[in-house]
């Protein structure tokens, strides 16, 4: 096997170390699933609420809702510099979730699937599949989460999350 990146990987790599929001990301989370698993599903809908920190997102079953711990990730990016790896854990977050949402409700069937979508798509050595063999906490280890107390606010829904032109917001 070789240790060059595909141009798939590069490609894939490329767009989620420079994406800019939610909707960048998941779009790159929809992309790697239709490529590794050739699976698709759409009219998802992102909403941000302020969970127990040792929960990154969830997905309620039946619905077409993904819920991201809003609190986590404002921890992650004010304790990592690199966006590229904050990134990289929203990706595995969402792709987490996005799984379940496509049908799989075993959590051990969907972190294999996390890792075999980040490794097809990524390669061995991206940040994404490094964060998905190892789990998104391998970047948030050093932080003392446990101690750290977060407000609850009211859940909000990312706006123009997706974009199918199916659902109206």
């Amino acid at each position: 096997m070789s240790s060059h990146p595909t141009k798939d990987e590069e490609c894939f790599g490329f767009n989620l170390d420079k994406a800019k929001n939610y909707a960048e990301v998941w779009k790159i989370v929809k992309e790697t699933v239709a490529y590794a698993l050739e699976k698709r599903r759409e009219g998802m809908m992102l909403f941000l609420d302020d969970l127990p920190l040792q929960l990154g997102a969830y997905y309620p079953v039946g619905t077409n809702n993904i819920v991201l711990n809003r609190s986590l990730v404002e921890i992650a990016e004010a304790h990592i510099s690199n966006k590229s790896k904050v990134n990289a854990l929203t990706y595995n977050l969402l792709l987490h979730e996005y799984l379940h949402a496509l049908g799989e409700m075993s959590e051990t069937k969907v972190r294999r699937e996390v890792v075999e979508v980040a490794k097809k798509s990524f390669g061995e050595t991206h940040m994404a599949t490094v964060v998905a063999r190892k789990s998104p906490w391998i970047l948030l280890k050093d932080l003392p989460l446990g101690v750290m107390y977060t407000r609850k606010r009211i859940m909000e829904i990312v706006r123009d999350f997706e974009k199918t032109g199916k659902y109206i917001v």
